[in-house]
């Protein structure tokens, strides 16, 4: 196992024991993270991220990886991720597919790669079926990530 994939597999590790603070020291300062929920985020935001679902997630939630693969400068990952969606208390079990490349020995891009449709029908049940499709509702679950990172960092700068 190379150095990078050492980097993967301590990433994973880290989100399956609800570890932010680990998963944070994986990546580079300069991080740019995509995802169909989040969309593009980059730096501390990403790492204000993990810690948002980890915290959220009251120790319920369950994180399996495996096809890790790297090489000096690009890596690749499979992981699931299973959990009640609390906004309907809906049982998901969403399967991501991660790319990522490397700078420095860190992860400095991190891509994941879901069928947001498949995730819809989970979380929303009906109305994720039936609007889970539509670029409106992609644009709502956006928004609805992004407004819960802007409260959460807004909350923890609070207190």
């Amino acid at each position: 196992m190379n150095d990078n994939e050492k980097t993967l597999v301590k990433f994973y590790t880290a989100f399956a024991n609800a570890d932010a603070e680990t998963m944070c020291k994986c990546y580079h300062a300069d991080i740019q993270f995509r995802d169909p929920a989040f969309g593009l985020l980059k730096g501390n935001d990403v790492c204000e991220m993990w810690k948002m679902l980890v915290e959220k997630s009251n120790g319920k939630l369950k994180i399996e990886f495996n096809e890790i693969k790297a090489t000096e400068y690009i890596g690749s990952a499979q992981w699931i991720a299973t959990y009640n969606f609390s906004k309907t208390n809906r049982k998901v079990v969403n399967i991501i597919n991660a790319q990522f490349q490397f700078k420095d020995g860190l992860i400095i891009k991190h891509t994941d790669d879901f069928d947001i449709w498949k995730w819809s029908k989970q979380a929303f049940g009906i109305k994720g079926y039936l609007f889970g499709w539509t670029g409106f509702f992609h644009k709502k679950i956006n928004e609805q990530a992004v407004f819960l990172l802007r409260k959460h960092k807004e909350n923890k700068h609070a207190n």
